[in-house]
């Protein structure tokens, strides 16, 4: 795990501009605290800054091979889960390895396969290759999408990094956002490729990217492909448990200390008893971790998304399992701390307004890294299985937009709330997402036979693993690399994926509740509690004193009535929110306060320019 950047231009010697290329690379030093290293030709200047994981001596980067035709160059981010599988493939093509690095497989496959190593991989990664034999740039990112991958067109080449922040330190890129970049930025369509900077965008998941003299050329390696699924009950469970024993134990390949992200849920209780189970064969015992709250357990008021706390039912697996547990116990002051709100916005690079939940997830993480550098997470269970209350709500299923904002505006209101008045009519974000949501649904095949209930259960799940879990992909990748963790997703093996999604809604529903698939096939390793737990979502403090905190930096904003923050946000609004009390432990009632004390911020680090006309 690490970041990457680099430029590509052929009009200019890149031999004059190491002064850039080093200020685009330490912008990455988050990502890669143990070593650096930058490498040009002229025409291509790539930088790494690494995150030892594998071969720590062996895997430094840009990593080189030289030919009789000319040098490829790579730098890589990520892991190559059968990294070994592909170096004994390529051993006996001849290849001679001098590392025991999955970077130099990737680079050697490359030379062997050329672009074609994309569809052998598995696994999470965003990699770029300047190929001198030919004077072309190949970017590659992962199926998934779990490793963010940036590119910015120029007239002679591209510039592209791991994060937008790599590519705006060059001077090449003045910081703009345009209407469609803030429409972007408040809905949640996750519109495939939008970077929401201007000039920007995203190297798209399951995409290979060439820059050559010609231009920039796409070719799609993957897609999420609708295909008839003929296995009963017994043998699709039995398959999931195959693949996800598999999966876990490719995922746990590390020379450093691991461990996992214990939440009590059903996803992360079902990978951290995996785990637990494959490593006690080796004599090792699982490290996990959960975040908690002061006083939350104890105080608890049920809502309507969280129905349960999370810690007894951490502490159920972790005896079960016998991990060796610790409790990351977060108070309302770490949470509502403007250094940390600095942090977690210098690492996303907007304004996303997740608010306490991109905090404790930032603070959560960087208590891990002090005892581990690679975890395993739950992530993207929910969108693989079909677990969130949208899911099985008859009103947002029929609702003909996006099921995640049809449930966020029924629990938070809308983002729009907080803009100033001739700005959301500006922005028509209803007719935007309604656009966003004909195009994301008209490309999902319907088999041939199915009922209509069940292509609309298909086109849910389909949204939901192209879209939404996105956002929350690069929310995990951005919070834990601004600490140097590497987080790793089991349930993002492709393999899995491709599978689940084309398992009938009746069987991934078979007992009328959500993630029936998952629940059987972990029933032997979980509690029974956890088997019969209602899904609760990621944690939200119920702390009073946190939205009491979060007024006060909110009354002096209000105060400072030229700030450019409201430019975009309904002062009178924002004042109004700062001095009524807050319904106790409400995150909703918080909701427009985070946004408004995100976007100031951001606004003061980045000074973007907007076009808000």
């Amino acid at each position: 795990m690490c970041g990457i950047t680099g430029w590509v231009s052929f009009d200019r010697d890149l031999h004059t501009e190491a002064a850039t290329l080093d200020a685009m690379t330490e912008t990455m030093a988050c990502r890669g605290p143990d070593d650096r290293g930058t490498w040009t030709d002229g025409t291509a200047a790539l930088g790494h800054r690494r995150l030892a994981i594998i071969d720590l001596p062996g895997g430094r980067q840009p990593m080189t091979v030289t030919t009789a035709q000319g040098t490829v160059a790579l730098v890589y981010s990520g892991e190559a889960y059968n990294f070994t599988e592909l170096r004994q493939q390529l051993t006996g093509r001849g290849h001679r390895f001098i590392t025991d690095s999955d970077t130099e497989v990737v680079l050697r496959g490359y030379l062997e396969w050329g672009d074609g190593l994309a569809e052998r991989l598995n696994g999470m990664f965003a990699f770029a290759l300047w190929d001198g034999r030919h004077d072309k740039l190949v970017m590659i990112r992962d199926r998934m999408g779990i490793k963010p991958f940036y590119c910015y067109p120029t007239p002679d080449g591209v510039l592209f990094g791991s994060e937008p922040k790599a590519i705006l330190a060059n001077p090449l890129v003045r910081p703009r956002i345009g209407l469609d970049g803030l429409r972007e930025l408040f809905t949640m369509v996750r519109t495939p490729g939008h970077a929401v900077w201007e000039g920007m965008r995203e190297v798209l998941p399951g995409t290979v990217v060439t820059v050559d003299r010609t231009g920039l050329h796409s070719r799609v390696y993957w897609r999420l492909e609708t295909r008839p699924h003929t296995d009963d009950r017994a043998a699709t469970v039995a398959h999931v448990r195959d693949l996800l024993d598999d999966i876990v134990c490719r995922q746990l390949v590390a020379d450093v200390p691991r461990c996992t992200l214990l939440s009590g849920g059903l996803d992360s209780s079902a990978m951290t008893a995996l785990a637990a189970r494959q490593l006690a064969e080796q004599g090792e015992k699982v490290r996990s971790f959960a975040v908690d709250f002061v006083g939350q357990t104890d105080h608890f008021v049920p809502d309507g998304l969280r129905a349960t706390p999370d810690t007894p039912f951490v502490h159920d697996v972790a005896r079960l399992a016998g991990t060796d547990h610790h409790d990351i116990v977060l108070d309302a002051q770490a949470l509502a701390d403007p250094a940390v709100r600095a942090r977690v916005l210098r690492a996303r690079d907007l304004p996303a307004g997740f608010g306490d939940m991109d905090a404790s997830l930032y603070l959560l993480f960087r208590a891990v890294r002090d005892q581990s550098t690679v975890a395993l997470s739950g992530e993207s269970a929910d969108e693989v299985f079909g677990g969130y209350q949208q899911f099985f709500d008859e009103e947002v299923r029929n609702a003909d937009t996006f099921p995640w904002l049809a449930m966020t505006n029924r629990h938070f209101g809308r983002d729009a709330e907080v803009l100033r008045p001739e700005l959301a009519e500006t922005l028509d974000l209803d007719a935007y997402i309604a656009d966003a949501y004909r195009t994301a649904v008209a490309g999902i095949r319907r088999l041939d036979g199915e009922s209509d209930f069940e292509y609309r259960m298909r086109r849910i799940c389909n949204l939901h693993l192209t879209r939404f879990v996105r956002a929350l992909l690069d929310r995990k990748d951005r919070m834990s690399m601004a600490v140097g963790l590497e987080v790793r997703v089991p349930y993002c093996d492709h393999r899995l994926v491709e599978y689940v999604y084309n398992t009938p809604w009746s069987l991934k529903s078979f007992d009328g509740r959500e993630k029936s698939l998952l629940r059987e096939a972990s029933a032997d390793v979980i509690p029974q509690s956890v088997y019969e737990r209602v899904k609760s979502p990621y944690p939200s403090t119920q702390d009073p004193r946190y939205g009491l905190a979060l007024q006060e930096q909110a009354k002096d904003l209000v105060a400072r009535p030229d700030h450019p923050v409201f430019e975009l946000v309904d002062r009178e609004k924002a004042e109004e929110a700062a001095h009524r009390e807050l319904p106790a432990g409400s995150q909703a009632a918080r909701s427009g306060l985070e946004r408004t004390l995100d976007l100031a911020l951001w606004l003061d680090m980045y000074s973007p320019e907007l076009t808000l006309s």
